[in-house]
């Protein structure tokens, strides 16, 4: 299975309400998107596709029915000697942090989720401390919404300063959203950058001034995380063009936007209890919809075709190693986008191909196998298939000894119940020799780099 489920998900949320009206109207917004793809609404691997959204989004937006006085009242807890900014708790001043909080939103552009890591600070004052699960648990009230960076950080920072009133709070997201690509342009260029970094920050009270001594506390005590000053953007200083949707176009191969999918798209805000008329919503259901049609279900007769037609050419930056008289060209680090048909998610990584030569045969230049990849991720897919069918296409170019090993981030881990932040999956398809030799296939797989923090 490409993604997987959570046991959690059996139990209806909200006490057995989920499949209610909204959700009823989730599902039939998704079958209408997935008929505007070009998909078999009732194929097996699509046919939950319609539930498994809306749980997921009525999940990941319940912040819309939860109150952080509900979360704080109760965890307020009595700590002599906090007063007037001096005492023991938290240190000289007071000052509490929490730090690498993970969370995960929905994007208010694009309704594609993000990840979040969250650091939460305060200055106690009036002799009480908060219970400091209750800093993770408000963060992700307002998190569990459709959201921008910015907005996020304030609304945060507001409610806990509302609720313990402290004498001030800090908060710094790092904020992670993967990039819209673009479909043909992104055949031509494989070092499309996959992934959108910011970081922002608010303050109130005695952090309310950017320059004050307890941000420079505070950012001390995240220096080590590789945070500082210089990088922030603080309130109402956020860049506005952070999510790459507001600039996507439409591949020429895939047409024009179809009305019934913006509508489809509209209805789901709905019925997830926000307003799509608001004016940082009004654009999000075609944007939405420019996403998904990246993965419309067509053939592009396109760039495979006319590489495969043309001649294998040239190395590239082909590897090769030898082993046993044999020679196993190889190449690493192929970037790849594609969309999870359970989901409706995006999962992107990288692909690791490698291949011995049978006589009469050519190498495969690094263009027309960045191609395969491209050809292949931008579908509705899941990994294993994904592995599978990139193999089965090599194949027949090389003689029939090849191997083939994706390894994806998938933002269905930590956009439902599950929320396994940082996990990454690995699959591998083998044919002809590497099926049968282990030493061959040993021998590429331990040339395969480990994943940089950066990648995962």
């Amino acid at each position: 299975m490409g993604c997987l489920d959570d046991g959690r998900f059996n139990v209806e949320l909200e006490n057995g309400k989920n499949n209610g009206k909204d959700g009823s109207a989730i599902e039939d917004a998704v079958k209408v998107l997935l008929m505007g793809l070009g998909e078999d609404i009732n194929r097996e691997g699509i046919r939950k596709t319609p539930l498994r959204v809306a749980k997921a989004l009525r999940d990941g937006t319940r912040g819309y029915r939860q109150k952080v006085k509900d979360i704080v009242e109760g965890a307020l807890f009595p700590e002599a000697g906090l007063d007037n900014r001096v005492g023991h708790a938290g240190g000289a001043g007071g000052l509490v942090i929490v730090r690498d909080i993970d969370l995960f939103s929905y994007c208010e552009s694009c309704m594609l989720p993000f990840q979040v890591k969250c650091h939460v600070g305060y200055v106690p004052s009036s002799e009480r401390v908060v219970g400091l699960s209750k800093l993770s648990r408000v963060a992700d009230v307002f998190a569990k919404r459709l959201q921008e960076p910015q907005r996020l950080a304030n609304e945060v920072c507001s409610a806990l300063h509302h609720g313990i009133k402290p004498d001030g709070v800090a908060i710094i997201l790092q904020c992670t959203h993967i990039h819209f690509p673009d479909v043909e342009s992104v055949f031509l260029d494989s070092n499309h950058q996959g992934l959108v970094k910011i970081l922002v920050s608010a303050g109130s009270g005695v952090f309310e001034n950017k320059n004050a001594d307890e941000w420079a506390d505070f950012f001390s005590l995240l220096k080590f995380r590789g945070i500082s000053m210089e990088k922030i953007n603080f309130r109402g200083s956020s860049d506005m063009s952070w999510c790459s949707s507001q600039s996507a176009k439409i591949s020429s191969k895939v047409g024009p936007v179809n009305p019934a999918m913006v509508t489809a798209a509209a209805s789901i805000i709905k019925s997830l209890g926000e307003d799509p008329l608001r004016k940082e919503l009004r654009g999000t259901p075609t944007r939405f919809v420019k996403w998904l049609m990246n993965f419309q279900n067509c053939n592009f007769d396109m760039k495979l075709n006319g590489f495969l037609n043309g001649g294998i050419a040239s190395l590239d930056t082909n590897k090769e190693v030898e082993l046993n008289d044999k020679k196993i060209c190889s190449e690493l680090n192929l970037a790849f986008w594609s969309q999870c048909e359970h989901h409706l998610l995006p999962f992107h990584g990288v692909v690791h191909i490698g291949y011995i030569l049978s006589d009469g045969f050519s190498p495969i230049g690094k263009s027309l196998l960045q191609s395969i990849v491209h050809f292949y991720g931008f579908k509705l897919q899941v990994q294993e298939r994904l592995t599978r069918q990139i193999a089965e296409t090599i194949s027949p170019l090389i003689g029939g000894d090849v191997i083939v090993v994706v390894e994806a981030s998938h933002t269905c881990m930590i956009s439902r119940g599950i929320e396994k932040f940082g996990s990454s999956t690995a699959t591998i398809a083998v044919l002809g020799q590497f099926s049968t030799d282990l030493t061959t296939r040993a021998s590429f797989l331990q040339g395969i780099p480990s994943p940089t923090s950066s990648d995962q």
